[in-house]
């Protein structure tokens, strides 16, 4: 049983949910960040980032300029490097659950992430996140540790996964 937890999946099939469903009924300390969609009139403009103690960083928009680029969105690395960095740095520090929602390609642009991630997977803390279905180089050095447990969401079966996830990350 791996200490390091990564749940994958296509967009939609509820990770981030999942993710925080297992912080909300997590019996010890959690910290990190989740990512969330930002939206204006009814449609997805962008992603932001949400710590678990609730400060927010842009990550990405439409109307970013495009000097990082995933698709029709301009990636902002510094609310990454400034808020999502030192809260993921924060946890482990403090023993916690260290809580990374998301490991993927708007993220990957910083080496400072890409770094902190492999600190926190390498450390003691128990690490619950979400990582990128596709290839990428360093998603697929994550997915092949042999410390880290990487679980498959698919919609009919998200319901059993919150037990089962809560009784893991508890022992």
């Amino acid at each position: 049983m791996s200490k390091n937890i990564l749940l994958t999946g296509p967009p939609g099939c509820g990770k981030t949910t999942i993710i925080r469903q297992v912080v909300a009924m997590y019996p010890g300390k959690a910290g990190g960040f989740y990512t969330r969609e930002t939206r204006q009139e009814g449609k997805r403009t962008g992603f932001e980032i949400v710590t678990l103690g609730g400060r927010t960083a842009p990550l990405a928009n439409v109307n970013f300029p495009k000097i990082f680029r995933v698709g029709k969105y301009g990636v902002d690395l510094q609310g990454l490097e400034e808020v999502g960095i030192p809260t993921l740095t924060r946890a482990m520090r403090d023993n916690c659950l260290v809580v990374i929602d998301e490991i993927g390609p708007m993220e990957l642009f910083s080496h400072l992430f890409r770094e902190a991630v492999t600190k926190a997977l390498d450390g003691p803390c128990k690490v619950l996140g979400t990582i990128y279905l596709k290839n990428l180089p360093f998603t697929d050095e994550i997915k092949a540790r042999p410390d880290v447990q990487i679980v498959e969401v698919r919609p009919d079966m998200r319901e059993e996964l919150l037990p089962q996830l809560l009784e893991q990350l508890s022992e």
